[in-house]
């Protein structure tokens, strides 16, 4: 699976090219029977190396021989969708390598795992106080402070602190902050970003349900869940072990629609539909942060899952983006924002198993990106 004609998806409209140490792995794209990629919002993007292994005349085995599967070597994984049309799929580092010896020599394996960028910053166990009340320090101030080179930094401000510790690696201390203000945190081409969700911006192109050849994805389903709360409230713990509510809420979401009519999340015949946080010690701006999030988080009442056909979409399906869908009526298409994704390559081909996510049903117009069903599509 690369560039050269030893691959073994050459037939394929779509091929995958590995790169480690920024040279793709030309020696073992025979022996390399599938790539794995896993993205999705809440976790690190994983990639997953699964390599035939054998012996050579000398007894020596081929992957360990040619040396260039290592860990923490920089990793690429990028779909070739011929034409010049190369997107990268994830970058970051090898992690870890698992040798298999079956009582079958030539069931021999080799896989590889690969992680983000973010497995440079999950190292190193820190303690430091970070602000004080005389010198208060925003959540973005300090990502931008704590992320050195070659990794460059795309934070919001979020909450100013006045008294904040960190006391674990950078990775897992700014996953926390970035909870405490209802972000995201991701890293993508040596960028991390560090913010509220972004869904105002250009979409994928669309994703095309029973549109004739202009079809790529395989297969959808949708599923409306309403057993989600419409607000939130903070309530405190009174000396009795009681909750009170102290009168912070009720949070509704603020973020903006992805269709014409929210998301149903009541029933007008019944009681609200209402939440309680215990903020549990932290300070009223973050328990308002949190419980603001905890709203934001409980519209995503509408859930699709499906597959693309990798070599029809032509584009690689990425999370924190939106995405436009056509084809399953005028409830569902519309706009969704892209939860998670696996990327696998194979010689069947290239497949992208998705689940998106939306707060609201119809279209708010024609879909940005895409164009009538017989005239293809447009980015």
């Amino acid at each position: 699976m690369g560039p050269d004609d030893l691959r073994p998806l050459l037939d394929q409209p779509t091929t995958c090219v590995v790169r480690v140490d920024g040279a793709p792995i030309t020696e073992l794209y025979p022996l390399l029977q599938q790539v794995r990629v896993t993205m999705s919002r809440t976790v690190a993007t994983e990639c997953t190396l699964t390599l035939d292994n054998l012996r050579d005349e000398a007894g020596q085995w081929v992957v360990q021989r040619s040396g260039l599967l290592r860990t923490w070597r920089p990793i690429e994984i990028i779909a070739d969708f011929g034409g010049g049309n190369e997107q990268e799929v994830m970058r970051g580092y090898i992690r870890q390598i698992d040798s298999d010896y079956p009582q079958q020599m030539g069931q021999a394996s080799v896989r590889v795992t690969g992680q983000d960028e973010s497995l440079l910053l999950d190292r190193e166990h820190i303690h430091r106080r970070w602000s004080e009340p005389d010198n208060p320090l925003s959540d973005g101030a300090i990502a931008r402070e704590a992320v050195q080179s070659p990794i460059t930094v795309q934070a919001e401000e979020g909450l100013t602190n006045t008294d904040l510790v960190q006391n674990d690696t950078t990775y897992r201390f700014l996953r926390s902050r970035a909870e405490a203000n209802g972000f995201e945190l991701y890293f993508r081409e040596q960028t991390l970003f560090f913010g509220p969700p972004q869904l105002e911006g250009d979409p994928l192109p669309t994703i095309m349900l029973y549109a004739g050849r202009n079809t790529n994805c395989l297969e959808l389903s949708v599923a409306h869940d309403g057993h989600r709360p419409v607000e939130v409230r903070i309530a405190r713990s009174q000396p009795s072990g009681s909750e009170s509510d102290d009168g912070q809420g009720p949070f509704t979401s603020t973020l903006p629609l992805l269709g014409s009519e929210p998301a149903q999340g009541d029933e007008p015949t019944l009681p609200p539909f209402v939440w309680q946080m215990n903020p549990r010690g932290a300070s009223m701006e973050e328990a308002r942060s949190r419980a603001q999030a905890a709203a934001n988080e409980n519209a995503w009442r509408i859930r699709a899952t499906g597959e693309l056909d990798g070599a029809l979409y032509r584009n690689v399906l990425l999370t924190h983006r939106t995405v436009n869908l056509d084809g399953a009526g005028d409830t569902e298409d519309g706009a969704y924002y892209v939860d998670s994704v696996t990327h696998s390559f194979t010689a069947d081909g290239y497949r992208q198993q998705f689940t998106l996510i939306r707060n609201a049903t119809g279209r708010t117009d024609a879909p940005v990106g895409a164009t009538d069903r017989l005239g293809g599509v447009t980015g």
